[in-house]
């Protein structure tokens, strides 16, 4: 499993968590026995990637509400409960990724996550979630966004 192969992973446990209303721990075990199982050569999931996933579902649903303000602050015209459930994880997990996980260069998250809206949204869904995203980093830069250190 690469890194982006553990995003995509994270994005469709948090689709279940947010639209089916599964238990985080529950909804992770699940979709990773699944990835076992489609596996063509066994040990391909590298223990890494597993943990990033993980470390992306909880941190993010953790976050949620801080993310959710983040997101709203920066869509024009879009409330967060009225965007597709699946662009709405992406920006999600994309800004928590920026606030949070201090490894990864901003402009690489942002690139994964246009990749991630091509893949399971729209190609307007990619341009709406790099120009968040691109606002976010923006915010983040010049002290109008801070990451909440505790989750509440």
């Amino acid at each position: 499993m690469s890194r982006r192969r553990a995003r995509e992973l994270a994005l469709q446990v948090l689709f279940q968590i947010d639209v089916g209303r599964a238990d985080p721990q529950t909804a992770f075990f699940q979709a990773l026995t699944r990835e076992r199982e489609e596996q063509e050569t066994p040990g391909e999931l590298r223990e890494r990637d597993v943990n990033y996933a993980r470390d992306l579902v909880l941190g993010t649903w953790e976050h949620r509400q801080e993310l959710d303000r983040v997101i709203g602050q920066y869509a024009r015209d879009w409330t967060v409960d009225r965007m597709a459930a699946v662009d709405r994880n992406i920006l999600r997990m994309s800004i928590y990724e920026i606030m949070h996980c201090d490894d990864v260069p901003d402009g690489a998250v942002a690139d994964e996550a246009v990749e991630l809206a091509k893949t399971f949204s729209t190609p307007e869904a990619a341009k709406f979630i790099n120009g968040i995203l691109g606002s976010v980093i923006r915010g983040l830069e010049q002290g109008a966004i801070r990451a909440e250190s505790d989750p509440s």
